[in-house]
């Protein structure tokens, strides 16, 4: 038996705040390590080590909540945990401008318009035409709310971050799911893997090198030869137009449920959207 699962066999039985402690200490390099992958800006309201502590009150949450003999490996719980405290924690502080938030709105109606209208995605140049700005003014605007896009994914599911999926994405489930629950978890991957494919090459290509790969933000732009600025506008762009076609998609879907069967209000399994590279 090694000593983490010495350590963690000890804890479990006597719940000591000093072997707490140790257990803590031992995976603190994790909580840096995602609040260093989220590729974060700090600015007046946002500071590194606001994030760094909030990653720890995470970090501490998993270490309480852990259950060795699940299976799971605990670096895998812990990230969605610590990740999810630091997504709440910018929730709560809503740092962006109202007045980013309402053009966010415009871009991603925009996006649907014209997607609907063109039945293709839109170029950077036709989206800055409906919006009446230039490319340096959408690409300014990309860039503000790159890092709200970090999680808008996770946004449209509701509830918070650190309660909504992670559990359920790494514990097995004792339930054998319905045949029709299947089915409609397999339709729920088709959507987004269908939006994913809709996207413009370059979107495509960065959100399948940050998700899929692990690649960070500044490791993409070396890939694509661009800055890490560009690389997080793209991210952006990606995350937006992700949002908007998932969102047309399933009010397609739930049209199409309500029509056959009644249903209403369906909303995609979290465990698809709150990370696309869990299709």
């Amino acid at each position: 038996m090694g000593n983490m699962d010495k350590l963690w066999r000890q804890y479990v039985e006597t719940r000591s705040s000093e072997l707490r402690r140790q257990l803590v200490e031992s995976y603190a390099p994790l909580a840096r390590y995602v609040v260093d992958r989220l590729n974060l800006r700090p600015g007046r309201a946002l500071e590194y080590d606001d994030l760094l502590s909030q990653a720890i009150i995470g970090l501490i949450d998993a270490v309480d909540r852990f259950d060795p003999s699940r299976g799971v490996k605990f670096e895998t719980y812990a990230y969605h945990r610590i990740r999810g405290a630091v997504m709440d924690m910018l929730r709560d502080l809503d740092w962006l401008p109202r007045s980013v938030r309402q053009r966010e709105a415009e871009l991603t109606t925009a996006l649907t318009r014209l997607e609907s209208k063109l039945g293709r995605a839109p170029t950077d140049e036709e989206i800055a035409r409906d919006l009446g700005i230039t490319i340096a003014q959408f690409d300014a605007l990309a860039y503000d709310l790159a890092l709200q896009a970090m999680y808008s994914l996770e946004e449209m599911i509701g509830g918070p971050a650190s309660e909504s999926s992670a559990i359920g994405d790494l514990v097995a489930d004792d339930n054998t799911p319905t045949p029709e629950a299947q089915a409609e978890r397999q339709a729920e991957r088709d959507i987004l893997a269908s939006a994913i494919d809709a996207l413009p090459e370059a979107e495509r290509i960065v959100v399948s090198l940050y998700y899929y790969e692990g690649l960070t933000l500044k490791e993409v732009g070396r890939v694509l030869g661009v800055t890490e600025s560009r690389a997080c506008q793209i991210h952006g762009k990606a995350m937006i137009r992700l949002r908007s076609q998932v969102h047309a998609r399933l009010e397609t879907s739930a049209s199409a449920d309500a029509r056959s069967s009644g249903k209403t209000n369906r909303r995609i399994d979290s465990r698809y959207l709150s990370d696309p590279a869990g299709v």
